[in-house]
């Protein structure tokens, strides 16, 4: 009689950058059987997402999947609207206009309808609310109020089977995070970070994105392997 356990699995958002890359490494480390999610929300390239890809391929994840809802048919962001410029200078106070409205609640919201569809109770997400933009949807907040909605909206969560958000980068800086990933063999050079990439996914070097990626290889004392334009 065979008594093994079904493996336990995961769903992890995986946008093709530095921080999901690390989160799907994370998740592997951790023994989940991972489910790489991306989501094609109108963002102004596809690097990021070829880049998801090639990452999902590495890291071993057992199915990537591509979901697809047009956040840019709304714009009010320079990452979904070609009409606002990217910033490329030292932000100022306030949410920066690379700020996409409601993003992390729709992705989250996604991944949670396949996890439940998988049987999956753990989802991961990559956000990070230390070297990060001031985006109200990183914070540890936000993470603990959608793990209380995912609990009260699904029938997993009603049936009492707890579902998880893990966002295990949340504390770290941008040097621990590379550090991390770099101790779980995530090859750094196959992500795209730039928010104005171009089709090839080089990086432009200049927005917010690089610059924290940047400083976060010189801080860990690590090569950047980044490609730049």
């Amino acid at each position: 009689m065979n008594t093994q356990s079904p493996p336990r699995r995961a769903v992890v958002l995986l946008s093709g950058g530095l921080d999901s890359a690390t989160c799907l490494a994370i998740a592997r480390d951790m023994g989940f059987e991972t489910y790489a999610l991306s989501v094609a929300y109108g963002q102004r390239h596809a690097a990021e997402l070829a880049a998801s890809q090639r990452v999902a391929h590495a890291l071993g994840a057992r199915a990537h999947r591509t979901a697809s809802v047009d956040l840019g048919q709304f714009g009010g962001s320079a990452l979904t609207d070609a009409s606002i410029a990217v910033p490329e200078d030292e932000p100022g106070s306030g949410i920066p206009v690379t700020y996409v409205p409601a993003r992390n609640t729709v992705m989250l919201s996604i991944a949670l309808a396949w996890a439940e569809v998988l049987g999956a109770r753990d989802i991961f997400v990559g956000v990070n609310a230390v070297d990060y933009s001031g985006y109200p949807d990183c914070r540890p907040a936000f993470i603990e109020a959608f793990e209380n909605m995912a609990n009260l909206a699904t029938k997993i969560g009603v049936e009492g089977a707890r579902i998880r958000i893990h966002a295990p980068l949340i504390d770290l800086s941008k040097a621990d995070i590379i550090r991390r990933g770099m101790a779980l063999g995530v090859d750094y050079g196959l992500t795209v970070t730039c928010y104005q990439a171009d089709d090839e996914g080089r990086a432009c070097g200049r927005c917010e994105a690089c610059r924290l990626r940047a400083a976060g290889f010189a801080a860990a004392g690590v090569p950047d392997p980044t490609a730049y334009q």
